[in-house]
């Protein structure tokens, strides 16, 4: 049986993960600080969700708690680490940059640190869509420049990308990374946009539209990035022999076991639509109160996947409409309405 290591596993996508790995027969030692950055209880629901288990061990502590992980790593000896767990939240990030430096630079630095003395098999570590900047070439590519991120929470990501590599290379350390582009589904975030016009529309209430609408997001659904995730367990990057031996459109170091890989639909869609994928769901239309664009956003985001499909031979493929269905159906019977 191998065993699993996922930081942030009460988060969204983390829960999601979790499950996928119980499911396929892993070991899972999940990591979360249960912080109150969104409704704890939330969090609480989603662990519920992955029931009594003896291949499932539940942790609650700060990723960035100095020696946490190094004695996890020592206890547990994780084969794979899928490292979830960072403060989320591109605008929060304005308010609050010490909680970005603090879970997502200092917590990625005590994960590499034990990692170093416990090497697992693989390590799979978040990044962000966000840490393309202000790339307005797209689709985007995991071989384009990334070196303008447009918020601190960009930034801190587009760093532990980096670190990763500097272990990559020094101690042999195989590390995918992969930069998600807007995932969205049942379960998901309060503070994300297809949750908050949901709750908005539901009630009778406006919604603050951005950019006056003029935004295209790549909405990735959650089922087609967990499902990208466990395939990648079993990609794990290798050194090149040589710097030239890099195949083209990967993203594989020259120097290191490490590359980044793209998880997104393939698809830009037109927020305007997304708003009226919603108000199909809920049977309502929406009040848009349009807004200029905020501080740290981007117009845009459009992945190219299609290093994903090389690797893997797997493309996500749902549709908004379907996706964000799905997540209304839950809102509903979640919050009983």
């Amino acid at each position: 049986m191998r065993k699993a290591l996922v930081t942030g596993s009460a988060g969204f996508i983390g829960s999601f993960v979790c499950a996928r790995l119980l499911e396929d027969g892993f070991r899972v030692i999940g990591l979360d600080a249960m912080t109150d950055y969104y409704d704890v209880s939330l969090k609480e629901r989603r662990l519920e969700r992955l029931g009594p288990s003896n291949h499932f061990r539940s942790i609650t502590g700060y990723v960035e708690e100095p020696g946490l992980l190094m004695t996890l790593f020592e206890e547990e000896k994780p084969d794979v680490v899928i490292h979830l767990a960072a403060q989320a939240g591109v605008r929060y990030s304005i308010d609050n940059p010490r909680a970005y430096l603090e879970s997502n630079i200092v917590g990625t630095f005590e994960l590499l640190e034990a990692a170093r003395a416990y090497p697992p098999a693989h390590m799979l570590l978040a990044s962000t869509s966000s840490a393309f900047g202000a790339n307005t070439e797209m689709p985007y590519r995991e071989t384009d420049k990334a070196d303008h991120q447009m918020s601190f929470y960009a930034a801190t990501k587009k760093a532990t990308e980096n670190m990763a590599h500097s272990y990559a290379h020094l101690f042999g350390l195989p590390v995918t990374m992969f930069r998600f582009f807007t995932v969205y589904g049942p379960w998901g975030r309060p503070d994300m946009a297809l949750f908050k016009f949901t709750k908005a529309i539901l009630e009778g209430k406006p919604i603050d539209v951005y950019n006056y609408g003029d935004m295209k997001r790549d909405f990735t659904y959650i089922d087609d990035l967990v499902q990208a995730i466990r395939l990648l367990i079993d990609t794990s990057p290798v050194r090149p022999e040589t710097v030239d031996a890099v195949p083209a459109g990967d993203s594989l170091s020259p120097v290191a076991p490490w590359r980044v890989v793209n998880i997104g639909n393939s698809d830009a869609v037109q927020l305007t639509e997304f708003i009226e994928a919603i108000e199909a769901a809920t049977g309502k239309e929406a009040t848009r109160n349009l807004m200029p664009m905020q501080a740290g956003d981007v117009p845009a985001t459009w992945a190219d996947a299609s290093l994903l499909k090389t690797l893997t031979g797997y493309a996500p493929q749902m549709k908004v409409r379907e996706g964000v269905a799905r997540f209304v159906a839950w809102y509903r019977d979640y919050y009983a309405i």
